[in-house]
């Protein structure tokens, strides 16, 4: 029988019952909800997406540049001393790969200080040669002149600074890098398709190989890299 007004409640109405355990999961739930939806929606600034191509072309160029004019002067009769070309070689070397490392690196919003190191030192590079082309006959390519190339070339490294410093720029390196959604090897999800798909090549390559013999003797024969003399 209900002795007070709290017992009649209790006696007509259903208990309630609270359980902080799902309220807890439930509000666990939404967060992460709602991070994995600020995530998704995070995009590439425009500002992050032309200093990493920038850096990636930079090094596309610096090495087309080796590939056409290192070996011209390498070879040549007045070429520099060993020490000179290897450490010409590996400064070459370390500027490709910082270029491009470093513009992936922000790209991947990993960091921009290696960025903004190599644009810094590309500066100072920069100064130095025109410097010594001032002072010395230093031949320069095409009609350009001497300033006009200079500015030309300091506008690479001012560009990926100011590109670089960009407040967008800034906030996504501050985000830190995207989460990336781990997805299966599809070599293991499809192992019976991979096999049967390097078996096939391995046969057409056989075939290959058996009807269309490589002619070693006649007028269609391919024309040897060795001669004997």
């Amino acid at each position: 029988m209900a002795i007070s007004v709290l017992d009649v409640r209790d006696t007509f109405a259903a208990p309630r019952v609270r359980v902080p355990a799902l309220v807890a999961v439930a509000g666990t739930t939404a967060t992460v909800g709602t991070a994995t939806a600020q995530t998704a929606k995070r995009r590439l600034p425009m500002t992050v997406a032309s200093a990493g191509v920038i850096g990636v072309l930079e090094a596309v160029g610096l090495m087309s540049l080796a590939l056409t004019h290192l070996d011209g002067l390498f070879s040549a009769a007045n070429r520099p001393a060993g020490w000179i070309a290897a450490t010409v070689l590996l400064v070459l070397a370390a500027w490709i790969v910082l270029a491009a490392g470093s513009g992936a690196a922000l790209i991947d919003a990993a960091g921009r200080k290696l960025f903004l190191g190599v644009a810094y030192a590309e500066l100072i590079l920069v100064a130095m040669l025109l410097v010594v082309a001032t002072a010395l006959p230093v031949p320069v390519p095409g009609s350009l002149p001497l300033p006009l190339l200079g500015l030309l070339a300091l506008a690479v490294p001012v560009g990926k600074l100011l590109l670089a410093n960009a407040p967008t720029a800034q906030q996504w390196v501050a985000a830190g890098p995207r989460t990336r959604v781990r997805r299966a090897d599809p070599v293991k999800a499809h192992r019976a398709l991979a096999t049967v798909t390097l078996g096939v090549i391995g046969l057409s390559l056989t075939a290959i190989a058996v009807l269309a013999p490589v002619q070693t003797s006649g007028p269609n024969a391919p024309a040897s890299v060795y001669s004997q003399h």
